[in-house]
């Protein structure tokens, strides 16, 4: 959709003022792209779920966007500009006078640092995709919760708009039927869970389109932008849903490892592992919205709706347990075989180690005090695991359950967590000769246990009892998935 003829005047000063060079154009944006800043002008159009046809709703949604992301991102959004006429009557940028327009001033980001544009060309590795679920989940903490939502109407609204989108959009008349036959079951299971979710903060006013397209690096670390700012209603949504969509494009983009990584990050950081629950019904809208959203431009959208049908298939949960001394690799292979198990996008890793340190408020890597391992705080820690676990195999989504499980106590807690979801628990203990964990402990860095050498020594040493798990020597070959 070109420019509206009345604001030729205002996009040809914005495009002398970046140097000359084509716009940009979205729907609903001119983007003029100079050597170090942007300057984005909203067009005057009527979409019919934005109106910016009016001079007023342009400067609101442009403060808005400008108020929305510039805190996620210092200095990438610098400042909302009108453009007045001198007194030579030309229009220029800024100055005194009634503004006849709008634009956002923004810095100028590098193509190569979006990271859709990372993730295509292999740079979405295991760090990356850490920072990715720190900045989330540093995002959510930063939004209030809004009170008295209706969660579940909401999402029924939502299903009903992408249902009629994806008809509209021309894909299969039969197959959006199925697909909104099931979404409309799924949310009727999980009223009630959504409606206390929202009573306990989780909807936030949140990003609301927050896939790969719209996060960036900078300052050498990834931070989302482009907030969804022309509908309150569309992105005021349980933050769970927020993430959902990464986790789609993720999926669908990089690969079910890099979604599986940075849901389980985020929920290292944010503690919300309950939000499984929804998963498989976030994933399918997500899924569903970018199915309708290609099939607009030309594309069959048909690989999205397969994965938006597969999210609500249910899938039996299972549950894993991997022990052993520390160095043995237990967070290695959960991390490995994660991605393979249960629904999309695979277990949930609850990691004793990263669950002591947000009890803590401090990140994984973040060393702690030997005093944070008393008995007395890791019974707490694993009571908060074992709590967790019980929520997500309840809610039918497969857990594994990462901590050293040297005390029997611990291994029974586990097995009952299973036997009281119905699942059995499969557990795997992890060995290695002393020499090699030794040599694994002393070279680990970055990581979110604090167990050296010393602990090491103090953890062979002690008898664990009985171990009737499986036995898997990490020095040999393994099991690629399990």
């Amino acid at each position: 959709m070109s420019i509206p003829a009345e604001q030729a005047e205002a996009a040809a000063l914005l495009r002398r003022l970046a140097g000359g060079d084509p716009p940009v154009e979205t729907h609903i944006s001119a983007l003029f792209l100079g050597a170090d800043r942007v300057l984005k002008l909203k067009k005057a159009v009527d979409l019919g779920f934005l109106d910016f046809t009016s001079l007023d709703a342009r400067q609101r949604f442009t403060r808005r966007e400008m108020a929305l992301n510039a805190p996620h991102a210092p200095g990438l959004y610098r400042a909302v500009h009108p453009l007045t006429r001198g007194p030579d009557g030309a229009l220029r940028l800024g100055g005194e006078g009634g503004a006849v327009e709008w634009a956002l001033e923004m810095a100028r980001v590098p193509e190569s640092d979006f990271l859709d544009a990372v993730a295509r060309r292999g740079g979405l590795d295991a760090a990356m995709q850490d920072a990715l679920g720190d900045a989330v989940a540093a995002l959510h903490a930063a939004l209030p919760p809004v009170g008295g939502w209706d969660a579940p109407a909401a999402l029924a609204r939502v299903i009903e708009g992408n249902r009629a989108a994806a008809l509209a959009a021309g894909l299969s008349e039969p197959r959006i039927a199925a697909w909104a036959a099931a979404a409309a079951a799924a949310l009727d299971r999980l009223s009630p869970w959504l409606a206390r979710r929202a009573a306990a903060g989780a909807v936030r006013r949140c990003h609301g389109d927050l896939h790969l397209g719209n996060l960036l690096l900078w300052q050498g670390h990834p931070a989302p932008f482009d907030a969804l700012e022309f509908d309150e209603a569309l992105a005021t949504v349980d933050t769970g849903y927020d993430l959902a969509f990464l986790l789609a494009d993720l999926d669908r983009i990089v690969g079910r490892s890099a979604a599986n990584r940075v849901l389980n990050r985020y929920v290292a950081r944010s503690g919300d592992a309950a939000l499984v629950e929804g998963l498989p019904l976030w994933l399918s809208l997500r899924a569903l919205i970018r199915a309708h959203c290609l099939a607009r431009t030309g594309d069959d959208g048909l690989p999205c709706l397969a994965q938006a049908e597969a999210a609500l298939r249910p899938v039996a949960p299972r549950l894993l347990a991997i022990g052993g001394l520390p160095g043995s690799g237990k967070s290695f292979w959960a991390r490995r075989w994660a991605p393979a198990i249960g629904a999309a996008p695979g277990a949930l890793i609850l990691r004793s180690d990263e669950i002591r340190k947000r009890r803590h408020g401090l990140a994984p890597e973040e060393r702690l005090p030997p005093e944070a391992y008393a008995a007395s705080a890791s019974a707490a820690v694993h009571q908060e695991l074992f709590d967790a676990a019980r929520a997500a195999l309840a809610a039918g989504h497969s857990v594994i359950a990462d901590a050293a499980f040297l005390d029997p106590a611990m291994r029974q807690g586990i097995e009952e967590v299973g036997k009281a979801a119905g699942i059995p628990l499969q557990g795997i203990w992890l060995e290695a000769p002393l020499a090699v964990l030794r040599d694994r402990v002393a070279a680990r860095r970055g990581d979110a246990s604090d167990a050296g050498p010393a602990v090491l020594e103090a953890a062979a040493a002690r008898d664990p009892g009985a171990i009737a798990w499986q036995r898997l020597d990490v020095t040999g070959p393994m099991p690629t998935s399990i």
